[in-house]
């Protein structure tokens, strides 16, 4: 009986403590280096890629079945793939899937994204919780040349993401309305029509989701960039400002959001932040944010809302935390998750202005937190 032929790694991931993992490479070939997480959710690879909260990281996807409903356009949050690259435990099925529209593996090479699997990502993610997210360096050469030595150097060498202000670089390049509203059988995603509630949103990473809940909720939305001014935002005569997700530091960030955020509370307008727009608005009513270990990022994140003591079940997506011990008075701690107790939402006392750290949209995840979208409409209905 003859041996099984041995089969040669085409790509390898190495971390910044020189830790070395040899797999399966697909989609793109080359080089990245940047920030690795795990994601636990067990549905939606294809959002998680195109989010741009993941804008500097590499994403370990710890359920095993990633490429089994292959890709479609109409679930992309944004035109192209935002996170570097995935790490999975098996090589990405065949897709099954009515919807499908194509392979996992031929997408990820149109937009060169790299991929690497066969890891043991239940040893990869025990690491990343034990040590921390690591700076990491993922290649993919089909004739397996690595070179490792150079590869943990530039692990070592990457700045991180602590100090990047990674918004500019995912944000729109200029204004534009969104009318689109939520999928829904069998019509799929439907315009909104007739008049609605006028929100300005500050696009700091916006997924497409987000952006059709606002107008699921009765708005009508116009996107600004994240550099956007006070005197932009209000010279659209908004009835209420959104504030995105994002990725990156969000102090590094609010060097610009906070001046903005902090003009138009002035006009006293409801205010409504997801996300890196919790992290901003924090920053401008005088909290602090600071860097998690490993992060948040899934879709069964568990949150307690201490006003109402329910708990919902939420998709996170966030590295920075808002430090809640830094809250000031007139500032209301909202949410908290039951994981580690960290902040997950804030209000204001005395206005509607509130925000959350979690995605009430899903895409993908649990629909639970949607009714923010219509505490937000129901904020501006108020006032009008």
């Amino acid at each position: 009986m003859s041996a099984a032929p041995q089969t040669r790694p085409t790509a390898c991931l190495t971390l910044a403590d020189g830790t070395v993992f040899y797999g399966q490479g697909f989609g793109a070939t080359g080089e990245t280096v940047a920030e690795l997480c795990f994601n636990t959710a067990m549905t939606g690879y294809q959002e998680i890629m195109t989010d741009p909260s993941y804008a500097g990281q590499v994403v370990t996807f710890t359920f095993p079945h990633v490429g089994n409903v292959g890709v479609n356009p109409e679930d992309d949050e944004t035109a192209e793939p935002v996170a570097a690259g995935m790490v999975v435990k098996w090589d990405p099925t065949e897709p099954s899937n009515w919807r499908a529209a194509g392979a996992l593996k031929d997408w990820l090479a149109r937009r060169g994204r790299i991929g690497i699997g066969g890891i043991d990502t239940r040893r990869l993610t025990r690491a990343i919780r034990q040590q921390g997210a690591p700076h990491v360096a993922l290649a993919h050469d089909p004739e397996g040349r690595f070179d490792i030595e150079k590869m943990v150097a530039r692990a070592r060498g990457w700045s991180g993401l602590v100090g990047l202000d990674l918004a500019k670089d995912v944000t729109c390049a200029q204004s534009y309305r969104w009318d689109e509203m939520r999928w829904a059988w069998p019509e799929g995603y439907a315009g909104r029509e007739g008049p609605g509630h006028r929100v300005v949103a500050i696009d700091y990473g916006a997924k497409r989701n987000i952006l059709r809940c606002l107008a699921s909720a009765g708005c009508e939305v116009t996107v600004l960039p994240a550099t956007a001014t006070a005197e932009d935002v209000l010279a659209l005569n908004p009835d209420g400002v959104f504030l995105s997700n994002g990725p990156g530091d969000p102090a590094a960030t609010g060097d610009y959001a906070v001046p903005m955020i902090r003009k138009v509370l002035e006009r006293d307008v409801p205010l409504f932040g997801i996300c890196l727009g919790h992290q901003m608005l924090a920053l401008a009513l005088g909290a602090k944010t600071i860097k998690m270990n490993h992060g948040h990022h899934g879709a069964n994140h568990p949150v307690k809302d201490l006003e109402t003591g329910k708990v919902e079940i939420t998709s996170m997506n966030h590295g920075f935390t808002v430090d809640s011990q830094t809250l000031p008075q007139g500032v209301v701690e909202t949410h908290v998750s039951l994981f580690d107790g960290s902040n997950c939402g804030i209000r204001m006392a005395d206005r509607p202005v509130f925000s959350v750290q979690y995605h009430p949209e899903a895409s993908p995840g649990p629909q639970d937190s949607y009714y923010l979208f219509e505490r937000f409409a129901a904020a501006m209905a108020a006032r009008a």
